[in-house]
């Protein structure tokens, strides 16, 4: 079973039935029951060499069109309710070739609408657009599959009435491709592959530099992901991680991208993000990083984004480009409760030779953590500095 096929197809799909007249709630449902009856009744094994990618049906994507369609033109007529359906509801169509049309980018812009909450939006999209099923995505998120089931409902009742064809906001698309990538892996599907995915599906469908710069930024950050971790599964800082575990692959190709973006000469959030990941990426040890440069582009991006967040990562930048107390003054500037400063000030103190006060904080922070790998290494930290304090 060609899974990935399955998952490619789906957004096409989707958007053939409600070209047809369903409606886009009853057009999904129809389309997930198709993706089942594909795993059902393909066999599980078919020849990679076959014309069709290793798929055992002569013509994937029209057979899912047929098959989503006749459930629903059953699910229509079986509901008293919906009768009032029948009226865009012609003859089913003669098995042939699928349209070519493709809507996958309207689907994006769909399932990313502002009415949806941003976990609405993400589940809405990994569903409809991924292909995933709901009990994949409620193990991805680990809620239960009913939570998950109900979320998806509602999302899709959210933007039933939103006119198929209009116009959508890539920036917004973008922000939940970023949140589906930065919840890594979990449960049976790894979300930041799929988020990759999407992304690239995204490119091929829209000619946009920020696409391209969000896309650089996901295989730039992925490229290291093998080395963040230990083998207990304590988190590598990133410059104690063994660059020789990196994906040299994915950086050339996650730097090309950005190239070809960053030519067009329109700026935005993620290609400054990308830029910067690229510096780290290119620079064959920690202490050849080239800090001077990354504080440029913190620059940038907080003139483009004015978030406290990349204030606080260029603050830390700038305490490794000119020293621990310049980054600690630009640090004082920044509210007290923001999340992580705490961290940051620590480990600035210890560069600049405070153990006592990074210690203290060290500890402070990892009481204020999120989560508990986070936690673990702020307190190994601050015992560390404890332990040699006492030496």
């Amino acid at each position: 079973m060609n899974e990935s096929l399955l998952r490619s197809l789906t957004p096409s799909v989707l958007g053939i039935l409600v070209r047809r007249g369903a409606d886009f709630a009853a057009a999904e449902d129809a389309v997930q029951d198709a993706l089942v009856e594909a795993v059902r009744v393909w066999p599980a094994a078919s020849s990679p060499s076959s014309s069709s990618g290793g798929c055992p049906v002569r013509d994937p994507k029209g057979w899912l069109v047929t098959v989503a369609w006749r459930r629903f033109l059953d699910a229509t007529r079986a509901d008293v309710a919906r009768r009032r359906r029948e009226n865009v509801v012609d003859e089913e169509p003669a098995p042939g070739p699928a349209p070519a049309a493709d809507d996958t980018l309207q689907l994006y812009f769909l399932c990313a609408h502002p009415s949806l909450t941003p976990s609405s939006a993400v589940a809405l999209t990994l569903r409809a657009v991924g292909g995933l099923t709901t009990r994949q995505i409620a193990r991805a998120y680990l809620v239960p599959e009913a939570t998950m089931a109900q979320r998806i409902s509602r999302a899709k009742r959210t933007v039933s009435g939103v006119r198929f064809d209009q116009p959508g906001d890539v920036a917004t698309v973008l922000r939940v491709l970023y949140l589906v990538f930065n919840e890594g892996y979990s449960g049976d599907v790894d979300l930041a592959a799929e988020a990759i995915r999407l992304t690239r599906q995204l490119a091929a469908q829209v000619d946009h530099p920020e696409v391209a710069g969000l896309l650089a930024l996901m295989l730039l950050h992925h490229a290291r992901r093998a080395a963040r971790t230990a083998s207990d599964g304590s988190l590598v800082p990133l410059a104690e991680q063994d660059r020789g575990r990196w994906d040299t692959g994915t950086i050339v190709e996650g730097i090309g991208i950005l190239r070809t973006a960053l030519a067009r000469d329109r700026l935005g959030e993620y290609q400054a993000q990308a830029a910067i990941a690229a510096l780290h990426a290119d620079a064959p040890s920690a202490a050849e990083t080239d800090w001077v440069q990354i504080v440029e582009w913190y620059d940038e991006l907080a003139r483009l984004t004015d978030s406290p967040v990349v204030r606080l990562n260029r603050a830390v930048a700038v305490g490794e480009a000119d020293g621990p107390r310049a980054g600690l003054a630009a640090l004082a500037a920044l509210d007290d409760s923001l999340p992580r400063r705490t961290a940051a000030a620590a480990y600035l103190h210890e560069r600049d030779g405070d153990l006592a006060t990074a210690a203290r904080l060290y500890a402070e922070a990892a009481r204020k953590a999120a989560g508990l790998a986070e936690r673990d290494h702020l307190t190994r930290q601050a015992a560390r500095l404890n332990t040699r304090r006492r030496r």
